[in-house]
């Protein structure tokens, strides 16, 4: 499931590509033919994110997406090849097109359902304005996992795997401490590494975690070859050597997905 920098980049792509002109609304599908319908010709004014859902605005009436596992997006410049009957939504204009795959969601809402949306979700590290400490306040009365925390979208939106993984080795935190045992000051700097490491990943549409001494070029290894792209400590690396202590580098499930890191590098305090 793409994380949150990949929803914010297609934010910004829309963004760059549509707004503020009329646009052709297509479902060659037919799931979502009848909106369509009602927004084909219209000017897509804006186009935001929160976490791992996109909104693209058209006057008051907004298209929620939801990739989930399997939904996938395709930009491009016109001409736009024949749709295929997989497409659930097509927009184009003289420029350019996009194409959205297999989203879990795809639906036309107006402002008090979006709003709705947005309420059920956490604060957001790439949202302007967006409180952490609205996330610190569930996190400390919590005695679930962090790592199980940082993936509950109601926590935190945005985060996925990568980043969950990643953030705790960079701080050095044990995935199983409970949520009431982090004080606000690690919580704080965990959400102002995730800022920072989003905003790159929303630059560079990849997601890079490993600090400058310890590149592949700094360090002298071999860069990392994996279908996500990226640097990383601990994701994808179970029984690799850690890069910082040479320790083995662990895997288990953790909140139905995979999780990494070091026991060596991420000691739970005493």
């Amino acid at each position: 499931m793409p994380e949150g920098h990949t929803i914010h980049r297609l934010a910004q792509d829309h963004l760059a590509r549509f707004a503020g002109k009329a646009v052709d609304v297509r479902s060659p599908q037919g799931k979502f033919s009848g909106s369509a319908a009602l927004l084909d010709g219209r000017a897509m004014e804006t186009a935001e994110a929160h976490g791992k859902h996109l909104f693209l605005g058209f006057g008051g009436d907004w298209v929620h997406i939801h990739l989930g596992l399997f939904g996938k997006y395709a930009i491009g410049e016109c001409p736009a090849p024949p749709p295929t009957d997989t497409v659930r939504l097509r927009l184009r204009n003289d420029a350019y097109y996009s194409d959205l795959r297999g989203p879990t969601t795809c639906a036309l809402v107006a402002d008090e359902e979006k709003r709705a949306i947005h309420e059920r979700l956490g604060p957001d590290p790439l949202r302007d304005g967006d409180d952490p400490a609205k996330a610190y306040r569930r996190i400390s009365r919590s005695r679930t996992t962090i790592a199980a925390l940082l993936m509950d979208q109601k926590v935190i939106a945005g985060v996925g795997n990568v980043y969950r993984a990643e953030v705790l080795f960079r701080h050095g935190i044990d995935p199983y401490t409970p949520g009431k045992d982090l004080t606000e000051e690690r919580w704080n700097a965990i959400w102002a590494d995730l800022v920072e490491l989003m905003r790159e990943g929303v630059r560079l549409n990849r997601i890079d975690t490993v600090r400058p001494e310890h590149t592949p070029e700094a360090m002298g290894r071999p860069p990392r070859v994996d279908d996500h792209g990226g640097e990383v400590y601990v994701y994808r690396r179970a029984d690799m050597p850690c890069h910082i202590c040479d320790g083995e580098i662990r895997t288990a499930g953790l909140a139905a997905r995979n999780l990494f890191w070091c026991p060596t590098c991420q000691r739970p305090e005493s």
